[in-house]
């Protein structure tokens, strides 16, 4: 009986148990016993099934299937996207950020562009007048004696040899003939202009990477402390480098150049399609790529330059179709679809690379401010009185963009396609080389301002006075001189200097920043 009795109890318990787990998972028990269907009205993504639904649709539709009941089942059935919220709002935020890649791109575009043009009318006005002032002083030498350890200072050094370098090469680049280049390329079949377009935009960024390197060494070794132990190979030998490098890329721009304007003037404009499908490879090539910031500044300031480059090619297509037209302006028209085309394929290409690239890597758009931020950054600290280099050395080395070579092929372009006869003829291009000084100047007072505020708005400008790296700790402490002299500036000369800077007033300027 006691037996038995406990028997009972067990099972008693067990139906108990049994009972209190269908009333927690009411669903699960149902669905595994195979009493009831699934529901199509309750959503997966909520985790749990409403049993009263469940059991209502058991009243409406019998257990057997039928196609009736599935297509009013599909016909009904519904889902909740605020379960899902946060997967939402950011693919809606990816939307957005893709809008406002072409604006900000574009603001990055901009203000690179014209960093690029004032480095670039540097070797055509400034850069003479330097050359003619560091001659001036070296004929007075003798006069005035010697007032120092060094005949010339190392920024007057590095403009004399840049001035050596372009007339130099522009010398030995009246050997090379544009037109029979132009005629040998233009007989070459349409396969092999591509390639060889394609060959030449990779030699361009090679030889542009390690000319830089090469004019360094140059400046380095022309500007270097006579009290250093000497390890290099000598001025002289670097100098022939340097020229001889800035040759080359001159005749590699000027092959780039003839390819473009025999893609223009074809009849079929096939060549020129091709290139500017060229363009959309681009694409395929770095947007399923991973990508960090920097790289992507990188990419963005080598997009700047080709940029740059291509307006600076396209100009000279022009000017050599319209010296082959006798300068009639109606050709110019001829000229305007295919310069529009490949101007606005180059804009579209930048465009949907960064969209696309900031989409799959997770950059937001405000990016962009950051690069410009720190190309503005450049361009201030090197109008410090302490500058360690040139503002469009900077450039170069940022973008990539070596001015002499491109400069040298413009000027050999322009001197055979325009004849300067007669004292009226002087007096144009006399009058035309001040009006590219009063825009060299104009362009770099906006660019200082702009580049002022925009070091401030990125909280950048303590930078600026930040002083030598700090020493190991088993070093001695710096005195209280050097502390005094390194310290954190004030606000007041903050704005002092930016106002030099911008050679305007310390009041305007708070104003405006």
């Amino acid at each position: 009986m006691a037996e038995l009795s406990g028997t009972e109890l067990s099972e008693e318990k067990e139906a108990e148990i049994e009972l209190n787990k269908r009333q927690k998972r009411p669903w699960q028990d149902l669905h595994k016993s195979g009493k009831v269907g699934l529901s199509a009205d309750l959503p997966e993504t909520l985790g749990f099934y409403d049993i009263s639904v469940v059991r209502r649709d058991q009243r409406e539709h019998s257990a057997d299937p039928s196609l009736t009941r599935f297509i009013c089942t599909e016909l009904t059935r519904g889902y909740f996207l605020e379960h899902n919220e946060a997967k939402y709002t950011e693919r809606r935020e990816k939307v957005y950020t893709c809008m406002r890649i072409p604006k900000e791109l574009e603001k990055l575009m901009i203000f690179g562009f014209f960093l690029c043009v004032d480095a670039f009318l540097y070797v055509f006005t400034l850069l003479p007048l330097r050359v003619l002032l560091a001659l001036l002083r070296l004929l007075t030498l003798p006069c005035c004696g010697f007032s120092g350890s060094r005949l010339l200072q190392p920024a007057q050094v590095c403009d004399m040899l840049r001035g050596l370098i372009l007339v130099l090469c522009f010398s030995m680049m009246h050997y090379v003939d544009y037109s029979m280049m132009y005629h040998l390329i233009r007989g070459q079949s349409v396969i092999k202009l591509y390639i060889i377009y394609n060959m030449l935009e990779v030699a361009d960024r090679l030889f542009s990477s390690f000319g830089q390197d090469i004019l360094d060494a140059l400046y380095w070794t022309a500007t270097e402390p006579k009290e250093r132990k000497r390890d290099s190979i000598g001025v002289i030998p670097h100098f022939f480098m340097a020229v001889f490098y800035v040759f080359l890329h001159a005749i590699l721009i000027m092959v780039q150049a003839s390819t473009l304007n025999v893609a223009f003037n074809s009849h079929n404009k096939s060549l020129l399609t091709i290139m500017m499908s060229n363009n959309f490879v681009e694409i395929k090539g770095s947007v399923f790529k991973k990508f960090e910031k920097n790289n992507l500044f990188q990419m963005s300031n080598s997009d700047i330059k080709e940029r740059f480059t291509s307006y600076v090619l396209l100009l000279i297509v022009c000017l050599r179709n319209m010296e082959q037209f006798s300068w009639n302006p109606d050709h110019l028209w001829v000229l305007f679809p295919d310069v529009f085309m490949v101007v606005t394929s180059e804009v579209a290409v930048d465009i949907i690379k960064h969209a696309f690239i900031t989409k799959f890597n997770d950059i937001t758009a405000d990016v962009y401010s950051e690069y410009r931020a720190s190309l503005a950054f450049d361009l201030v600290s090197s109008r410090q009185k302490n500058a360690c280099t040139d503002y469009s050395d900077s450039v170069a080395r940022r973008m990539g963009f070596i001015p002499l070579p491109l400069a040298v092929l413009l000027i050999r372009v322009v001197m055979s396609s325009i004849k300067v006869q007669g004292a009226l003829s002087y007096t144009c291009v006399f009058l035309f080389y001040l009006g590219l000084v009063t825009l060299k100047v104009l362009n770099s007072i906006v660019l200082l301002g702009k580049s002022c505020v925009y070091v401030k708005r990125a909280n950048m400008e303590d930078k600026l006075f930040e002083g030598p790296s700090a020493a190991p700790s088993t070093a001695k402490s710096p005195s209280k001189a050097d502390q005094a002299r390194y310290r954190k500036p004030s606000a007041k000369s903050l704005q002092i200097f930016f106002s030099r800077v911008c050679h305007r007033r310390p009041a305007v300027l708070s104003k405006e920043l």
